[in-house]
């Protein structure tokens, strides 16, 4: 399963801005996908985390700001940027886990598959 972020760019504090993930590729089922940022000099850290049963879960500093969305019929999946701030500067990876195809309509082992960054960089 491969996945392609794309969208980041400069934006103002205070700004606005939605960064895509495209992913392709054969599969059983997905059970969670997720926005991850690395901010520079440090780790890479969870953003936001939807399952396939649609809970939500934010990092307290992005909550009521950042909204991940998917559409699985445009097999892609969003973060919705609200608000931005400089310490929101990083580089997003989007990651997806779930279960290849096995025997019959059975799932197979499992993956986890990571985009490979796109920048973000919130200018005060």
């Amino acid at each position: 399963v491969q996945l392609q972020a794309s969208g980041g760019g400069r934006v103002q504090a205070g700004g606005s801005l939605t960064i895509s993930c495209s992913y392709s590729g054969t599969f059983h089922s997905i059970s969670s996908m997720a926005w991850y940022r690395q901010p520079p000099g440090n780790q890479r850290e969870l953003v936001a985390r939807q399952s396939s049963t649609g809970e939500e879960d934010y990092a307290a500093s992005v909550k009521d700001r950042f909204t991940i969305a998917r559409d699985s019929g445009r097999s892609t999946l969003y973060l919705h940027m609200n608000r931005l701030k400089p310490e929101d500067t990083a580089v997003y990876y989007c990651n997806g886990v779930g279960a290849l195809h096995g025997k019959g309509w059975s799932p197979g082992r499992s993956f986890v598959s990571w985009g490979q960054g796109t920048q973000v960089t919130v200018s005060s």
